[in-house]
């Protein structure tokens, strides 16, 4: 499995013709280091060659090391994250005896040389600051000079830790915003703690650290889809290097109960690695390769927000997958992925909800942010079938990253009839949502959420999946509603929409998402937008009681 990480590296690089490196390169002479991408590529270019890949890059590998290695000590540029892959990158060219020694000595004597308080944009100056995750990545960049005997950091580093652990919630989730946290900044932070302890920190806050990475390594089970896909939830999401970092705490956690000689968790962590690992595969062995799960042309950067450009968020796959490799045991024997019903809230301040049973994986929010997410049902996955198919994440209203225009917010949600129009309960202005009831049984996992409305209005929307699929069945005084979103285009391909009174079916890629109801349907004449692509709105409308029943199969 070592050998599978390296390959996907190679692919990742891969993306990148040999003339763009060249001319980022040329970019980078010409404006300085302004940010971490340019320092990642080499890092990753240097890693292939130690493994034997990529040699004819060498002399241009060569000539970038060195200006990387001079420069990150005298500029400011996301060093914070630079420093841990470019000292990495060195670890792997020592071991492999790939550069002359004089060469690789001057590039370690100017990484020794650094002033972790010169070099840094952000760090803790005291273990009171409030300071998130970027303080966590000088953090680890720092304690990997310190692994690879260049400083002495653990008077820096046992500043920095106390103010990233006052980030953790009550189930040791990192809160990375005071309100709506994203999810991946939950997991960026536990993979950067799992690195540390790799990297050998055994300070005063190791058993800490420890505590907290066994308590939230299993709820990293649990948020995973049935698809190997990390949970939505606001910004840098649906990016290919989202599943890698979760490669980062799955390898860790493996590798950790496997040597405590609990091969049967171990394996269970093996199993969900593997099964992230064919997520990444599924998308790069799609030409051209992206970055962002969609099929938009790279120029549009639809999808992505102003930070997330393909030079920088491409590579950053190769890195996080290099850090998997890193923790990686191929001793550990690779479980049954785990499907069994499952029922799980998160804590009240990241407001998510988590179904699984019969290949199904559901996932809600409760109260998004307009930003990034829609409240209500956003995600239904099915295993084996296109994620983006029915629903992978909602479709916000006021998005930002790259969209069409006027875009409109869509989840599965349940509506209320008002003022002559129909609204959805999509953010908390419109609707709030409380959580009624939630278990699994046998073969099935369910829910049951009230929605109170702004004009006193309530629906109660109960869930239920199993191997059938989704059963929604939705109640109110009045009349109601439940929102459809229908996948329309991914950004190369339109999917094939049908409807009829009761049944409204999406085919794409060999496989149909169908919805039938006892409602009527109706087109809502809308379009939403998310990362993946554009849905049409469209709703299953009735007087008091509704039920859905979503399936994907096959065709």
């Amino acid at each position: 499995m070592k050998e599978r990480y390296i390959d996907l590296m190679e692919r990742t690089l891969a993306a990148y013709a040999d003339e763009q490196i060249v001319s980022y390169f040329e970019r980078v002479k010409r404006d300085g280091l302004t940010e971490h991408g340019f320092p990642r590529m080499a890092a990753n270019i240097g890693i292939l060659i130690a493994h034997g890949r990529r040699t004819d890059l060498m002399s241009l590998f060569l000539e970038m090391m060195d200006f990387c290695c001079e420069q990150i000590p005298r500029v400011k540029a996301a060093n914070d994250f630079s420093v841990r892959e470019i000292v990495c990158a060195l670890m792997e060219i020592e071991t492999a005896g790939a550069v002359p020694a004089p060469r690789l000595e001057k590039w370690k004597r100017d990484i020794a040389s650094i002033d972790p308080y010169t070099c840094y944009d952000k760090y803790a100056k005291s273990k009171t600051d409030r300071v998130f995750n970027w303080a966590l990545f000088t953090t680890v960049s720092e304690y990997a000079r310190h692994a690879y005997g260049l400083c002495n950091a653990d008077e820096f580093v046992d500043i920095q830790i106390p103010t990233q652990l006052q980030w953790l919630d009550e189930n040791g989730m990192y809160r990375d915003a005071l309100y709506h946290p994203p999810m991946i900044y939950d997991l960026v932070p536990r993979g950067l703690f799992s690195m540390l302890l790799h990297f050998g920190y055994n300070g005063p806050y190791r058993d800490e650290i420890d505590a907290m990475l066994r308590r939230t390594e299993p709820l990293s089970l649990m948020m995973q889809s049935v698809t190997g896909e990390v949970p939505f939830g606001g910004r840098s999401n649906q990016f290919l290097h989202n599943e890698a970092m979760q490669l980062i705490v799955l390898e860790y956690a493996a590798d950790r109960y496997h040597k405590e000689g609990n091969f049967q968790l171990a394996g269970k962590f093996k199993a969900a690695a593997l099964s992230a690992l064919d997520c990444i595969e599924r998308w790069l062995d799609r030409t051209p390769v992206h970055h962002v799960k969609n099929r938009f042309p790279l120029e549009s950067r639809f999808g992505c927000e102003v930070y997330a450009y393909f030079d920088k968020y491409m590579i950053t796959l190769a890195s996080n997958l290099y850090n998997a490799y890193m923790l990686c045991n191929d001793e550990v024997v690779p479980g049954e992925f785990d499907v069994s019903p499952m029922a799980f809230k998160t804590s009240d301040e990241f407001t998510k909800l988590f179904l699984r049973a019969g290949g199904y994986a559901l996932e809600f929010d409760t109260d998004a942010d307009p930003h990034y997410d829609a409240s209500g049902l956003g995600r239904v996955h099915k295993m084996g079938a296109p994620s983006a198919l029915c629903l992978s994440l909602p479709c916000p209203a006021m998005p930002k990253f790259a969209v069409g225009d006027h875009p409109v917010a869509m989840s599965l949600s349940p509506g209320i009839f008002s003022d002559n129009y129909w609204q959805f309960a999509t953010d908390a202005y419109i609707g709030r949502y409380e959580l009624l009831d939630m278990g699994e049984g046998e073969n099935e996992a369910h829910a049951k959420l009230l929605c109170r409305f702004f004009n006193a209005k309530e629906v109660t929307t109960a869930y239920t999946v199993d191997e059938s699929g989704v059963t929604i069945k939705a109640t109110s005084s009045d009349k109601l509603a439940h929102m459809l979103p229908a996948f329309a285009f991914d950004g190369e391909t339109h999917t094939d929409i049908k409807v009829s009174d009761r049944t409204l079916e999406v085919h794409y890629q060999g496989y149909v998402c169908r919805y039938t109801t006892t409602g009527k349907i109706i087109d809502l004449d809308e379009i939403g937008y998310n990362r993946n692509g554009h849905y049409r709105g469209f709703a299953a409308i009735g007087n008091k009681e509704i039920e859905i029943k979503i399936t994907l199969e096959k065709e």
